[in-house]
């Protein structure tokens, strides 16, 4: 596999086939970089490519996701691959796979951003209004701001790439960036897209609240409480468009989408565009292989009515009496992939008051969120008390979504919750791939 940060310029296809009332497409087609982004229908077709390669099996598709959850404690392999075993032995070694896959991915999704950003401004063509132009480049910005801010959590500090890549050569012997400058252009790239975009709600592409979302996670991760409670509350207080449904599963089963819990998923018709994910949790007897799957500890949680309370529905038991996850079960596979949930702001308010010592605030967020899932208040009293609880409800929150991994990361926890002594392995390995195509890309300590 090439060097990513290498890649030429890539046809750009479009992702969201049909279904005009969440995003106004045409049929599925492909256009060249060197003839792309020219008038209105090529940028349009540009930034569709943008989203396809953030949609893409190998990025919030499948792969991606599954180091959260797989590297975390929900989640078991009932498989024979050794390298997905190495995410769950919290041992992952730099000829994996998914981790090359996605390294790819996300790469390939930054320079289709790029050519947006950098092409789109100088199209003359009437019917590119200014308004579209600054939409289409805010949400490039915004999609290049989520995949530098899912490099920087996974490997830490990665070569920073903002212009197009045109010829195999043009980045080669360009250095990683720290973590702390890989973050800086997350924050950067958000503040560019913010006065972009317009100030609407669409739950299927970038908008100015889907930026103050990911502020809000970007500060929770930096530890910056005050910005992590701003922007979340920018999200939380527009009731009319985002709010807790119940109960719990209201936002995706059903064949449920777009709900008003959801800030931004990413969507799929199931014929030309489809997310593998249900295929890995379901059942044969379902159509799928059941190749990850609930742990025993999981189970217990979910279907304890003091903890789970309605979220056991989650996960399902086969006709072999084995359990399963049940988030992803549509066929034809057109499950959205959820990447910020209301609840999330809820809980990252929550935590953001309790770290600056504001408990009774804290819990409000904290109950609402256990509330829609029909379990008690919680009695934590303390300030350590309190973030476990939100610690420990978002493990059930989002027990099948990519959270679990990161957040026991970025807390300074993994050594207490999942046993892991070395530090070095709290970042993974940047693929081996990687190493050989270009000998100025450095290993991560201690791989």
């Amino acid at each position: 596999m090439k060097l990513v940060k290498n890649i030429l310029s890539m046809s750009l296809v479009v992702l969201l086939s049909s279904c005009e009332k969440f995003l106004e497409v045409n049929p599925k087609e492909s256009i060249s970089d060197a003839v792309t982004i020219v008038d209105r229908t090529s940028a349009e077709t540009a930034i569709r490519g943008v989203y396809s390669a953030l949609a893409s099996g190998d990025y919030y598709g499948t792969s991606f996701q599954s180091i959260g959850y797989l590297s975390g404690d929900n989640i078991q392999w009932t498989g024979s691959q050794s390298q997905v075993q190495e995410f769950i032995n919290k041992k992952v070694n730099a000829d994996n796979a998914t981790i090359s896959s996605a390294w790819v991915a996300i790469y390939r999704t930054i320079n289709r951003a790029n050519n947006v950003i950098t092409k789109v401004a100088n199209v003359t063509d009437p019917q590119l209004t200014q308004a579209l132009k600054n939409q289409y480049i805010g949400e490039a910005y915004f999609i290049r701001a989520l995949a530098y801010f899912d490099l920087a959590r996974t490997w830490g500090g990665v070569p920073l790439i903002t212009v197009p890549t045109v010829n195999p050569t043009d980045n080669v012997g360009l250095k990683r960036s720290t973590q702390a400058e890989t973050y800086a252009q997350v924050l950067k790239d958000l503040e560019a897209a913010e006065p972009l975009l317009p100030a609407t709600t669409d739950r299927f592409r970038a908008t100015r609240k889907t930026v103050w979302a990911l502020r809000a996670r970007y500060h929770l991760y930096q530890k910056e409480w005050a910005k992590a409670e701003e922007y979340a509350s920018k999200v939380i207080t527009d009731v009319t468009n985002y709010r807790l449904l119940k109960p719990f599963s209201a936002f995706f089963a059903n064949d449920a989408r777009g709900t008003a819990e959801s800030i931004f998923e990413i969507f799929y018709n199931g014929t030309t565009e489809v997310n593998s994910h249900r295929g890995q949790w379901q059942p044969q007897t379902n159509g799928g292989t059941r190749q990850w799957a609930p742990n025993d500890a999981l189970v217990a949680l979910l279907n304890d009515p003091t903890v789970g309370g309605n979220r056991s529905t989650l996960v399902a038991k086969d006709n072999q009496n084995r359990w399963y996850g049940n988030l992803y079960y549509r066929n034809p596979a057109s499950d959205p992939s959820y990447i910020i949930r209301i609840a999330e702001l809820y809980l990252i308010r929550a935590e953001a008051l309790a770290q600056q010592s504001k408990l009774n605030e804290a819990l409000v967020d904290l109950n609402l969120v256990r509330d829609r899932a029909g379990i008690a208040p919680s009695t934590a009293a303390t300030k350590d008390n309190v973030l476990l609880a939100i610690e420990n409800e978002r493990r059930v929150e989002f027990a099948l979504e990519p959270h679990r991994w990161f957040d026991i990361v970025r807390t300074g926890r993994a050594n207490t919750v999942f046993g892991v002594t070395d530090a070095n392995r709290l970042l993974l390995p940047i693929p081996v791939q990687q190493l050989l195509s270009d000998k100025s890309l450095e290993q991560n300590p201690g791989y």
